[in-house]
């Protein structure tokens, strides 16, 4: 028996299980796939929007603005890249400069700081490459980016180092109320006992909030596609830029990324399925037309891959955080679309507090609020580069040519609390296959090492979980 058990392990329940793990409970953390940040976390813009966009008085602009002010902290005790490179609304019609003055104040209500309008000399003197009609635009020093699989994972292993258990694998098919008083969760093959639940399933959160409550939710797929363009193209524009906000979102932007790249998108269309995360050739004209309103002389021919992602939109475009009121016990964390990943770190605390309520937690005075990420040796001077590499060689031997990452970063990945056991659990832990190439070069070494790690067979590795196995027959001389 479990005191409560959060379904999903996306960047809202690696936060909500962290904070949990302040308290002494018994904690549990189920998904469906291989690894953690496997759903909406790892396909966003990794924006840390300053909140001058959600409506005011809403839990989201709420949350927005305290995630946003926890974040450079968090990054910190958690170890994970965040910048605060700032961000830019930018208006191309004169018409329009009212607009701006809107989210000003809009920003200014909802508690965000250092909020201005600048002119267009202001502005192209701050970006040179902003697009020749922009006139205007809506400046938020307090803007950021952040890695989201840097944060999603550094929550999860925090929580795992705190004793939160991680039982992944573990598709949700049923929820019911337990005659014991709680929950009886049924996966394909394991049934747990909880006394509470918490809902932080993404797009698949109304289908588990639905199965316990008379008043049903509904949440509609909405699918964002990107371009990523490569590290040569970085310093094309230093701050996230957007254009006016519309129907559908904050629109396409244009920014940097932690990492050194360009990133450009996304798109907005609804979609009926959960899954459904193509990338279409419409989908890229789209963002090539729109980003250009913002930015000129985007190299687009520099990209070196194309993503989507869903976000989960509930039909009041808000929050959903609350005690369910016809089912004691079961605690919501529903509609995390954009801002979520900002939100992220109030969200966890936020649904923590419920819960804490709910069960009459204790604090727990063994609680470590820090961790340390994966070593990276090009942030070493080249002495202590050379002295990392006489004590432990593998960090001499390179695996990634484009991101020039060591067979040590790798077996760091691997090793550490929920390691990686898939390619694409090594790629988002160490950028191993994330460059220009796109793992073209690295991926038979990186499987030849998580064969000999893990102890199992080649044909066992799989990209993201069963059913995406790498390797799926042998040559006619029988070689793999």
């Amino acid at each position: 028996m479990y005191d409560v058990i959060i379904i999903g392990a996306g960047v809202s329940g690696a936060a909500i299980a962290r904070e949990l793990s302040r308290y002494q409970g018994k904690f549990c953390v189920l998904d469906k796939e291989a690894d953690v940040c496997c759903g909406t976390s790892k396909a966003n813009s990794g924006i840390v929007h300053a909140g001058f966009d959600a409506k005011e008085g809403s839990l989201m602009a709420k949350l927005n603005v305290e995630g946003s002010k926890m974040m450079e902290k968090l990054s910190k005790e958690l170890d994970f890249p965040y910048q605060k490179n700032g961000s830019l609304v930018v208006c191309t019609n004169e018409k329009e400069v009212e607009r701006l003055y809107e989210l000003l104040e809009r920003g200014r209500r909802n508690g965000v700081e250092e909020l201005q309008i600048l002119d267009r000399a202001a502005l192209k003197a701050m970006e040179p490459n902003i697009a020749d009609e922009a006139v205007a635009a809506l400046y938020a020093p307090t803007g950021g980016i952040v890695c989201p699989f840097g944060l999603n994972i550094a929550l999860a292993e925090n929580a795992a180092q705190n004793g939160v258990d991680f039982c992944l694998e573990q598709e949700v098919k049923t929820i019911e109320r337990s005659v014991k008083g709680g929950y009886r969760i049924s996966t394909q093959d394991t049934v747990y006992e909880t006394k509470v639940v918490v809902n932080a399933a993404g797009v698949y959160a109304d289908e588990f909030h639905n199965m316990v409550s008379e008043k049903k939710l509904h949440i509609t797929p909405r699918k964002g596609e990107y371009f990523l363009l490569d590290k040569t193209t970085g310093a094309h524009v230093s701050h996230t830029v957007f254009t006016l906000p519309g129907k559908y979102g904050k629109g396409v932007l244009v920014t940097p990324t932690v990492h050194g790249n360009l990133l450009i998108g996304p798109t907005a269309t609804d979609v009926e399925q959960k899954e459904g995360t193509d990338t279409t050739m419409q989908g890229m004209e789209e963002i090539c037309k729109k980003a250009q309103h913002s930015v000129k002389e985007i190299p687009f021919r520099q990209v070196i891959t194309g993503f989507a992602g869903l976000r989960a939109h509930e039909d009041g475009h808000e929050f959903v955080i609350q005690e369910v009121e016809d089912a004691p016990g079961f605690i919501d964390c529903a509609g995390i679309e954009s801002p979520g990943l900002t939100s992220a770190p109030a969200i966890g605390r936020l649904a923590a507090e419920i819960v804490r309520n709910v069960l009459e937690l204790k604090e727990n005075p063994a609680f470590c609020k820090t961790r340390k990420g994966i070593l990276n040796p090009a942030e070493l001077t080249a002495k202590e580069r050379n002295e990392l590499i006489r004590k432990n060689p593998a960090y001499g031997r390179i695996v990634c040519r484009c991101e020039m990452i060591s067979e040590g970063e790798i077996l760091d990945s691997i090793h550490r609390p929920l390691g990686a056991t898939t390619m694409d659990g090594i790629k988002r832990r160490t950028r191993a296959g994330m460059g220009r190439c796109q793992a073209g070069f690295c991926t038979p070494k990186t499987m030849e090492i998580l064969e000999r790690e893990l102890k199992i067979r080649q044909e066992e590795i799989t990209k993201n979980g069963a059913g995406s196995e790498m390797i799926v027959g042998r040559n006619k001389d029988g070689k793999i």
